[in-house]
């Protein structure tokens, strides 16, 4: 019974909640008659106005008709209760207001319409349809095929483009120019320029990027001219041949075909072309307009491509109010289907009842839906119907037999740009512009610890660095076809030996600065592998390829000297360095006497001469005790004498166990105790200090410096050399021209070839000058621990930097606000000594690359002030320990504890 009573419950609380959801929910807020009643006064129709436009309403009533049959073959026209949709077409008289207003009143809006479609042709006509839709309620959408729409906030009056605006096509130039980096331009105006408004639409919006605004330079007109190719020739050669620096860019406006061609043409046989001028076409063409133009190489052109008709946005703009009605009559029929609004000079009170073109337009700005012409919306805030229009950007390029093609370099839709092919969408970067937004070429030199390089994986990408290009030449032609080929993916032409992944400290900080600096970069690496020297009048290496064009900067280990800095900048140094002398070692044996090394000979005589002591005063002790091995004490068998004593301290000193005997007095035990401590102190500090002195079998070549008389006056056949044409040799040549004459033989082309002569058995140098940084990385690395620097280091006028350098312009100081705001990379440590000095170790750091002691140094250093230095004669390591204050401690503490306890026995046991 319970369970039959609990379950009429629970029906009972189900029904009421959906009968209270029903009357919230489905039920009108104010009483109207029943759907029939509506259907039938409306005659079971949903009208729907259209104002043709009086100068081509033949063309928009084919459209409209198109339209209409399409919707009517779908089966689908999303009105309810199977109503139908009655289009009421009519025609204005004229374009002037009066008659306008007269259509729409008498024509119109007396049908009992819910939405008007308007096809405005002027900006004239537009701002009538904003005017008559705010006046009437009624719900207006204007179809735009050309002008500009309003930026209004007009519920009453939606505007939906076929095109992309002139503010739109603003927006996609002021992007290309912003992702090209530039700043500046030039217009060159055929006739029909004046009709599209781009230009001033260009000059009145005005809107930059970065720390300056594009500027037009200057508008060359040519729409009141002849379009004869010589007279165009000859004004664009007098204009542009005025001013020494050309714009980056030009933008060409006019619809005249013949007149752009004829400005093309000439342009491209007057050498206004890449890479001092890149042409754009300012106006969007269509993509059969482009098989036209043929020249020059790297024009810029645009245009909507998959354009709908006019019949597809018409078939929207009637779905869009299709479905606004259809939702609309879910919950008011009455204000959905029966427009109140008949009479334009007796409006309804909106105080009493609101009009039901206020109802329908709510609805209208919430309705969005995929239609023919892509997604559909309406964007609130500008009164807009939002719908789906792409532009292409194609560059003119070289396809693979060599003839012009155009490549889609980029696309724009819904106000962004997308870049697809990312090498051939930046022009090349061009000396005294900024390189924000630009395509460098940069240049660097494998030089370890600076720059590695490793092998490409199987799909010719670098999981880690940077890919690098290694082709082994500095003509820039085939440089920019092998990069042009990558970056269309035809990875597989380039041979295997040319693809290399770079890595390293200076690749890092080209990453930074590019990110830091918005630029890209195509980076390959110095064809002959060399820094650069002057050569047969010429500049080689970094220099050269800077010099003359192919790079536009190079990123590597890099000295400054006086003669690069004539020719190219640098920027500030970003790693300090000088020259330095690096030597193999020779193996030697260890004297006899090696084992002392480890100890001072001063801490010798203080061990030696604390165990004498502390064998009189054991003896002392036991002597005067009556507990003690004497012939007067109680233990009589065994006497303990200074020669016991000394056997005992010697035995403890050493670890050693031997025959023995102990004192019994209990002063004396305890001496014997602080002997013992004292003892394994020494002891551990030896043992540690012992490694050190196995170093010690290895010696060098005596080499005090550069002025080193075996440097300048090799007589006995020493042999010392450097890298050709790199800074250590201009330096030997321009400090030292006799011995740069005779280190010339012994030069070698790359660091670790120079090392290698060392490592070699047997050597053939004997002494390698480069710069420090790079030999101290090499002595780090020589697993045999034969390397070392030696003597002390020497400049080039003044220091030489690691650099960043680029031809002479002026952006440098851009680059060095860059490096010196990036945290991590400015300041560089790459001398591993940092993490091991201590205030009370004084290491070479020359010397510590092959020493595994640090941490045993490191363990000792506050019981012992260790001192590493290398003997001027023999370059030996010898280790210096001087007494600390743990060990004095140790050592006088048990004399002035048995002074003062001496007394006191006697004392006490005195009869």
């Amino acid at each position: 019974m319970n369970f039959i009573f609990y379950t009429f419950l629970a029906y009972f609380y189900l029904g009421s909640q959906i009968f209270l959801l029903h009357t919230l929910l489905v039920q009108p807020a104010h009483s109207h008659p029943q759907p029939c009643h509506i259907l039938a006064r409306i005659g079971h129709t949903v009208r729907l106005g259209a104002l043709l436009p009086p100068r081509q309403s033949v063309r928009v009533r084919a459209a409209l008709h198109r339209a209409l049959s399409g919707l009517a073959e779908s089966g689908n026209n999303f009105l309810p209760y199977n109503l139908s949709l009655d289009v009421v077409a009519r025609e204005a008289p004229s374009g002037d207001p009066e008659s306008l207003f007269r259509c729409v009143c008498q024509d119109i809006v007396v049908q009992g319409v819910s939405a008007v479609l308007a096809f405005p042709q002027t900006q004239e006509e537009i701002v009538q349809m904003e005017f008559m839709s705010s006046f009437l309620e009624i719900p207006f959408i204007s179809i735009i095929e050309h002008g500009e729409p309003l930026k209004t906030q007009n519920r009453f009056h939606l505007q939906m483009t076929t095109r992309i605006p002139p503010s739109g096509l603003v927006e996609l130039l002021l992007a290309v120019l912003q992702r090209s980096g530039w700043e500046e331009s030039m217009a060159v105006l055929c006739q029909g320029w004046e009709d599209a408004g781009l230009l001033d639409l260009l000059k009145l919006t005005n809107s930059g990027w970065g720390p300056s605004h594009w500027h037009l330079r200057a508008a060359l007109n040519l729409s009141h001219s002849t379009p004869h190719m010589a007279n165009i020739s000859d004004f664009l050669s007098e204009h542009f041949n005025q001013d020494l620096s050309p714009p980056a860019s030009v933008l060409l406006f006019g619809a005249d075909p013949e007149c752009a061609s004829s400005v093309l043409r000439s342009a491209h046989d007057l050498g206004l072309t890449l890479p001092t001028v890149h042409w754009i076409m300012g106006h969007p063409l269509s993509p059969d307009a482009l098989h036209s133009i043929g020249l020059p190489l790297g024009l810029l052109a645009y245009g909507e491509v998959d354009h709908k008709p006019l019949d597809y946005y018409i078939r929207d703009a009637l779905q869009l109010v299709n479905r606004a009605v259809t939702a609309a009559t879910v919950v008011r029929p009455d204000l959905a289907l029966i427009q109140n609004m008949v009479n334009c000079f007796d409006k309804p009170n909106k105080h009493e009842l609101p009009s039901s073109g206020q109802y329908i337009a709510r609805f209208l700005s919430n309705t969005s839906f995929v239609g023919l012409t892509g997604p559909v919306s309406v964007q609130r805030n500008l009164s807009r119907v939002l719908t789906s229009q792409r532009v292409h950007i194609w560059s003119l390029r070289r396809d693979a037999v060599g003839q012009p093609t155009w490549v889609t370099v980029g696309s724009w839709e819904g106000g962004r740009l997308d870049v697809e092919e990312q090498g051939l969408w930046q022009g090349s970067w061009r000396a005294g512009f900024p390189v924000s937004g630009s395509r460098l070429r940069v240049v660097t030199l494998v030089e370890h610890p600076f720059v590695f390089t490793r092998e490409v994986d199987e799909d010719g990408n670098c999981p880690a660095g940077q890919y690098c290009l290694d082709a082994g030449t500095n003509n820039s032609e085939t440089l920019d076809h092998l990069f042009t080929e990558r970056a269309q993916g035809n990875s597989s032409f380039l041979p295997p030996d040319f693809s290399k992944c770079c890595y390293g400290y200076c690749i890092d900080l080209l990453e930074k600065l590019a990110e830091d600096m918005n630029f890209e970069y195509d980076l390959y690496i110095v064809g002959d592998g060399k820094y650069g020297a002057v050569k047969g009048g010429q500049w080689t290496g970094l220099v050269g390829d800077l010099l003359s064009g192919v790079a536009d900067m190079a990123v590597t280990s890099f000295s400054i000297n006086s003669a690069r800095s004539k020719m190219i900048d640098f920027t500030s140094p970003f790693f300090s360095t000088s020259l330095g002398i690096l030597v193999r070692s020779k193996d030697t044996a260890a004297p006899i006497g090696a084992f002392m090394w480890p100890l001072h000979w001063s801490m010798w005589m203080g061990i030696f001469v604390a165990l004498h002591i502390t064998a009189f005063f054991l003896t002392l002790y036991e002597w005067k005790s009556p507990f003690g091995m004497t012939p007067h004490g109680r233990n009589r068998v065994k006497v303990f004498s200074y020669s016991s004593a000394l056997n005992l301290c010697y035995a403890i000193l050493f670890g050693r166990t031997v025959s023995s005997k102990t004192p019994k007095c209990w002063t004396g035990r305890f001496l014997m105790n602080l002997w013992a401590i004292f003892c394994l102190l020494v002891l551990s500090s030896y043992t540690a200090n012992l490694a050190a002195v196995m170093v010690g079998e290895k010696t060098f070549e005596e080499v005090s410096g550069i002025h080193d008389a075996k440097l300048h006056h090799p007589s006995q056949g020493f042999r010392f050399g450097t890298v050709r044409e790199s800074s250590a040799e201009d330096y030997m040549k321009k400090s030292f021209p006799e011995m740069h004459e005779y280190m010339r033989k012994f030069n070698e082309p790359t660091t670790p070839d120079g090392v290698a002569t060392l490592k070699t058995d047997p050597p053939q140098l004997d002494a390698f000058i480069m710069d420090k940084a790079l030999l101290d990385y090499e002595v780090s690395i020589d697993a045999d621990c034969k390397l070392l620097t030696v003597g002390k280091p020497f400049a080039i006028e003044g220091k030489q930097n690691v650099q960043i350098e680029f031809e002479q312009f002026n952006w440098t100081d851009y680059v060095v606000y860059a490096l010196f705001n990036t945290e991590g990379i400015v300041h560089p440590k790459l001398n591993i000594l940092s993490s091991f000095t201590h205030p009370h170790v004084v290491l070479d750091p020359t010397d510590f690359h092959c020493m595994e002691m640090a941490a045993m140094l490191r363990s000792h250093d506050q019981t012992y002030r260790l001192q590493w230095r290398i003997r001027a004669e023999t370059h030996m390591v010898e280790i210096t320990i001087q007494p600390g204050p743990k060990v004095n401690i140790s050592q006088h503490l048990p004399v002035a504890g048995d002074s003062t306890n001496l007394p006191s026995l006697h004392m006490f046991y005195q009869p």
